[in-house]
């Protein structure tokens, strides 16, 4: 993924911060915002091979089953987030 986020990877970071996403869990996850199918899956690999977004339960959920989405810490610092101390 390039340094530079474009405006659709912004808006499907600031779905997951705000809780709005879920993500399959898999090498490759699939993405849904407000339970409908995200329309670029290609972006959203993208933005967890880039270790910017992750499924919230992780290991704990099976293959292929929908998990609650996360921002990674860096996922926060692309929204130009300050981390919590």
């Amino acid at each position: 993924m390039s340094t530079t986020l474009n405006r659709r990877a912004l808006a499907m970071l600031r779905a997951v911060g705000a809780g709005r996403a879920e993500l399959t869990c898999s090498c490759e996850p699939d993405l849904r915002v407000d339970g409908l199918p995200c329309c670029d899956q290609a972006t959203a690999h993208d933005l967890a091979r880039a270790g910017l977004i992750r499924p919230a339960l992780g290991p704990a959920v099976a293959v292929g089953q929908w998990t609650p989405a996360e921002l990674t810490d860096d996922g926060l610092l692309a929204l130009g987030a300050t981390l919590a101390a």
